[in-house]
Parts: C-alpha cells; sequence; structure tokens
C-alpha cells in the first residue's frame, strides 16, 4: 500500500535530487529519508530510483508515481482542509427530519439561532411523522428527527404515569426536549367550552375528530381508560383542519398544546383536560453522528428552543 507520507518523500528528493537535500526540505534526517524510499519501493515492487556516484535519478516507474504524487496529495490536501472545516462548524451539513407542530415551533428558532452562530452550517428541513421519521434515521436519510412518543394517562395529583408508551429507541441518542400536555378542543358554543377544567369522561357522548395514527391510537388508549370508546367522525393530519372541523361544531378533539401555538383557533375553545395526557418530544440521533459538531450543534440549539 502507497502512503502520502511516502509519496512526499518521493517527491522531496525529485525535486531536490539528493537524499540529504530532500531531509533538509522536510525536516528530517538523510537516513529517514532513504528508509522511507526503501519501504516504498518495496510496497510497489520495483524500484524507483537508480542512484549513481555522480547522480540519482527516477526510473520510469519512479517518473510515473511522481507525476500521480502531485494530484494526490493536493487532493489529499484539499480533502483535510475540507474536513478540518466541517470539525470547526465552517462546514457541514444536518439534515433534519421533524414532525409538522415541531416543525413550525421549535425548528425556526432553533435553525435561527445555529446560523447566527454557524453560517457556514446548511441545515435542510423534511416533515415526517414518528415512526416514520425514525425510521428515516435508521435507514440513513436524515441526521437528526425530533419526534414524540405518548406516555399513557398521567395522575397530576402524583406526577407518575399510570401507563408507559412503548418505542424502542435504545440504539439511538435520545435528547429529551420537553413534555408537551394535550389540551381539548371544544366548539366555542359547546356546554363545556368555558369550563377551566373538563373530565375527559364527560366527553363521552362526542363525535371526535382525530389526528395522525399515534395520535389517534392515544385517543382511543385515553377514553377507554376513562371508561368509553370515543366516536371518530373525522381523522386528519393537519392541525388546522382539526380546529377547524371543531369550530364548525363537527366534533371535539385533543391537540397537543405546541400545536396550538402556531394555529389561531377560530370558533373554537381550548380547555384542560383531566386526567393529563402528553407526549414526550425528543430529538434523536445515531450514536456516531451525535459526535460529528454539525449535528451536536443542532442538538444543542432544538434544547435551546425548547427550553424558551
Amino acid at each position: 500500500m502507497i502512503e502520502a507520507r511516502h509519496l512526499r518523500v518521493l517527491r522531496a528528493v525529485a525535486a531536490t535530487g539528493s537524499f540529504s537535500a530532500a531531509a533538509r526540505e522536510l525536516g528530517c534526517t538523510q537516513p529517514a529519508v532513504s528508509q522511507q524510499m526503501k519501504v516504498l519501493e518495496a510496497s510497489v515492487g520495483t524500484p524507483l530510483l537508480i542512484r549513481t556516484s555522480r547522480e540519482m535519478r527516477l526510473t520510469q516507474a519512479g517518473e510515473v508515481l511522481v507525476r500521480h504524487a502531485t494530484g494526490i496529495l493536493s487532493g489529499l490536501t484539499a480533502a483535510e482542509e475540507e474536513v478540518a472545516a466541517i470539525a470547526g462548524l465552517r462546514a457541514g451539513r444536518v439534515r433534519l427530519v421533524s414532525f409538522p407542530s415541531g416543525s413550525s415551533t421549535l425548528v425556526p428558532a432553533a435553525l435561527a439561532a445555529l446560523r447566527a452562530a454557524h453560517p457556514g452550517t446548511r441545515v435542510s428541513l423534511v416533515d415526517a411523522e414518528p415512526p416514520r421519521s425514525v425510521e428515516m434515521l435508521r435507514d440513513g436519510d436524515c441526521d437528526v428527527a425530533l419526534a414524540f412518543r405518548y406516555d399513557s394517562v398521567h395522575d397530576d395529583s402524583t406526577g407518575e404515569s399510570t401507563g408507559a408508551a412503548a418505542e424502542e429507541w435504545g440504539d439511538l441518542v435520545v435528547r429529551p426536549l420537553l413534555s408537551d400536555r394535550l389540551v381539548g378542543l371544544l366548539p366555542e358554543g359547546h356546554r363545556l367550552a368555558g369550563a377551566d377544567t373538563v373530565s375527559i369522561a364527560d366527553l363521552a357522548d362526542e363525535s371526535w375528530i382525530a389526528g395522525c395514527p399515534r395520535c389517534r391510537h392515544q385517543l382511543v388508549d385515553a377514553c377507554e381508560k376513562a371508561g368509553f370508546t370515543p366516536r371518530i367522525d373525522f381523522a386528519t393530519d393537519d392541525y388546522p383542519a382539526v380546529i377547524g372541523l371543531v369550530g364548525a361544531g363537527l366534533g371535539v378533539a385533543f391537540l397537543p398544546e405546541l400545536a396550538m401555538e402556531s394555529v389561531l383557533p377560530k370558533a373554537a375553545r381550548t380547555v384542560t383536560v383531566e386526567p393529563a395526557v402528553r407526549r414526550e418530544i425528543v430529538a434523536l440521533t445515531l450514536p456516531d453522528l451525535a459526535r460529528v459538531p454539525a449535528v451536536a450543534a443542532t442538538l444543542d440549539q432544538l434544547e435551546r428552543a425548547a427550553a424558551r
């Protein structure tokens, strides 16, 4: 195998015409130059230099290798400089995937702060709900996934969860961001719209509007724990559509508080629902990617955005 350090020695010998002159140029000893040339010739399996008492000149193989060495070494230098720029956050790319309510709330502040601190780092964004976003991370289609998973129903008197939402993230680096409580969304003319707190059981006879498959499963789970199975008449992943359907009096819904931050309810009212239902919002990446400076900086900014 030809090593770059041997190519540098060969090029110096060819340029200076002697081992001693090459040693002075490279800042090493003449025996070290001689030894590295022997190793290089052994690697390629043919002499590269012709040594006489009067001169030292390249063989045909030596001329070929010197000709290629310039391009190889310059390419290696360029690669080292580019890697150093990425390591120093002067350059780099992060592919981020996020669920919609995260994209409209946490992501903008995080990416604006990242751009201000490291303008050479580029971030792309694609929307996807978990578990699809987690699959994309494992498949190498993104570097960071903003995701969520539900606890089951919480008891606010103890602060403890009465169940656990199961999803295997054991192979990933998990950066917790925040706990996002779900709120009830009722038409403004609903009999409970003015209440401070509403029990899930109080909504047993309502028509429901459900969200993504994971959110729909959590809705059914929470209602069944309250003693009834919800009648789901509408299902949509689009939060403004949910709010519009509720505002038109077509049903009630559970929505995350985070989703409500970026949408102005019209003809609908939010109420606190008991027992509490929350989802854990996290940023995920792979262990090796977590050591990449641009990825680590993105995780840090997402955490700061969630803390505001």
